[in-house]
């Protein structure tokens, strides 16, 4: 699709009336203001990365999981490590799965996927406590708001399984017994697209549970002599970080819910989208319903950004991509991923410019 027909489709959604929104204007400023601290204190920390951050916060607000293809030393750990520890707990003595002392969340936790790593590694495990002669449970790096997964596809299938519930249900199965996973729970893996040795690609089913797959490029010359120019500054900052509560966050999730508009007429141009992808003869497998479902939030979170009530086109473009492209497999020969989702949005695009007018 032309970036012409874009901005006639973004111009022309505008038109939706934003007294139609059923949250007041303050509510929806608050949760932009808590998704702006986030986003001032990640680019504290993470430099030229800026596109990148503001697909991360989208993805966090939106209940959904990031995965970062790219290279050694881009900064990804940086920016899950700093967005991690923006955010704190309303009550950091609270206890919110058991009565140990010591099961409270943490903020952040990076796991290093390898081939030897076990479920129990991530989950937690049963340990024995000979004082009680009972079993009691201890939880793994998987209880955390924030989680890196490094190296995600370095790691067997069975632990692939277990991060794969963890992600689509927030909770965690050992031993026959389920142990629910924080109300705020965000996984940002990681994987080396260039480094196939040793690796497990991931399943089908785990990729879907992925809302956004980034490809992250080398930032540019003047972004990479400021990291060199203010390392020193940024470390010493450690101590003086911008932070949000937990509930913030969750509280910012369901105002932007409520409070964002999306028309019949955007999810009809979605599944059209959708369905013009599987009967696409370039396209082997098309995108699952779930994408969609899943797009939705993320949709909303991008209007709040840029000072919207309400879904537009703009929207659309901007995650689409972001949304199918790890989710699409094209057909032998055919690697235009661009060509093909511009030619699968350019007629539900136009119907929705034209609905916009009606």
């Amino acid at each position: 699709m032309s970036p012409d027909s874009i901005n006639e489709v973004s111009e022309l959604s505008q038109d939706i009336d934003p007294q139609d929104t059923p949250n007041s204007s303050n509510e929806l400023d608050s949760a932009v203001t808590v998704l702006n601290k986030l986003m001032s204190a990640v680019k504290q920390q993470v430099l030229g990365r800026d596109d990148v951050i503001e697909l991360t916060i989208i993805a966090l607000i939106a209940d959904g999981h990031v995965l970062l293809e790219d290279f050694p030393g881009s900064g990804k750990t940086t920016l899950a490590k700093a967005l991690g520890e923006a955010i704190v707990d309303s009550d950091p003595t609270a206890v919110r799965h058991t009565g140990v002392a010591d099961d409270f969340i943490m903020p952040f936790r990076r796991i290093q996927f390898t081939p030897d790593l076990l479920p129990s590694d991530v989950t937690g495990v049963p340990v024995f406590d000979s004082n009680s002669n009972a079993f009691h449970f201890r939880h793994g790096p998987l209880f955390a708001h924030v989680v890196l997964a490094d190296e995600i596809n370095r790691t067997s299938p069975k632990v692939q399984s277990a991060m794969l519930e963890a992600m689509g249900e927030k909770q965690v199965t050992v031993d026959n017994t389920t142990y629910p996973l924080d109300e705020l729970f965000f996984v940002i893996a990681t994987q080396n697209p260039l480094d196939l040795v040793g690796t497990y690609p991931l399943p089908t089913p785990q990729l879907d549970r992925f809302l956004f797959k980034i490809t992250m490029d080398h930032i540019d010359r003047q972004s990479e002599l400021d990291v060199l120019d203010t390392y020193k500054q940024r470390r010493d900052q450690q101590q003086q970080k911008t932070t949000v509560s937990r509930d913030e966050v969750l509280s910012a999730r369901r105002q932007i819910d409520a409070g964002v508009v999306i028309s019949p007429a955007v999810k009809t141009a979605l599944v059209d989208i959708s369905r013009n992808l599987r009967d696409d003869d370039r396209v082997l497998q098309g995108n699952s319903t779930r994408s969609m479902v899943l797009m939705l939030p993320a949709l909303q979170v991008s209007a709040a950004l840029r000072g919207r009530n309400y879904v537009s086109a703009e929207d659309i473009e901007l995650l689409l991509p972001r949304v199918l492209g790890h989710r699409i497999e094209l057909a032998p020969g055919v690697v235009a991923l661009d060509k093909v989702l511009a030619d699968a949005m350019r007629g539900p695009m136009e119907q929705l410019a034209r609905g916009t007018l009606s």
